[in-house]
């Protein structure tokens, strides 16, 4: 059985992993290091649902904690129409670091079961990463269980994020809604 990193943006999306990969008789680590997710409070939920999930199933856990609203945005602000490439890149980068430093064989993410993210840049960054330091990128297509694992999140109760989790993205969640009443708005002038 490989020793496999298990990158995860965050207990939904999890579920569409970790059984497909305990099928395979691989028994992951969840990685938690997401310093793109924003709000606070955001970050905070989608953190401690996927600890206590990794608690109610026993898998191990290992969290790198850093709320990055900073860092975050000083790599992307330069360049806003590519920053999930660069968002895919920080945190792959982390998890290949910590994988290889920490006797890992190989990592994965959970990124890779969602269908609102660009899978093959995720796979692309998470190999070149996997040859920089010298550990296996476990290539998986967990989007055919995407679906069901979200409902099985909202059976379990798990909080549910509205968008993939920087700031950006809640601005474009909100957009039609902002727009919208700015016209109104405008309209009262």
């Amino acid at each position: 059985m490989k020793k496999v990193l298990l990158h995860c943006c965050c207990a939904p999306c999890s579920l569409s992993c970790i059984d497909p990969l305990k099928a395979e008789g691989i028994e992951p680590v969840a990685f938690w290091y997401n310093p793109n997710i924003h709000p606070w409070k955001e970050y905070q939920a989608r953190r401690e649902c996927l600890v206590d999930y990794a608690k109610e199933i026993g898998m191990e856990l290992r969290v790198m904690e850093d709320y990055g609203l900073r860092s975050f945005v000083e790599q992307t602000a330069d360049d806003l129409d590519n920053r999930c490439t660069r968002c895919y890149e920080m945190r792959l980068e982390k998890t290949a670091e910590y994988a290889a430093g920490h006797g890992f064989e190989a990592f994965t993410t959970t990124l890779l079961a969602s269908v609102y993210q660009r899978h093959e840049l995720i796979a692309q960054a998470a190999q070149r990463y996997a040859e920089e330091y010298g550990v296996g990128f476990l290539y998986r297509d967990f989007r055919p269980n995407f679906r069901a694992g979200n409902q099985r999140a909202r059976e379990l109760g798990f909080y549910m994020q509205k968008y993939c989790g920087c700031v950006f993205s809640e601005e474009e969640r909100y957009r039609k809604q902002i727009d919208r009443e700015k016209e109104a708005y405008l309209k009262t002038l």
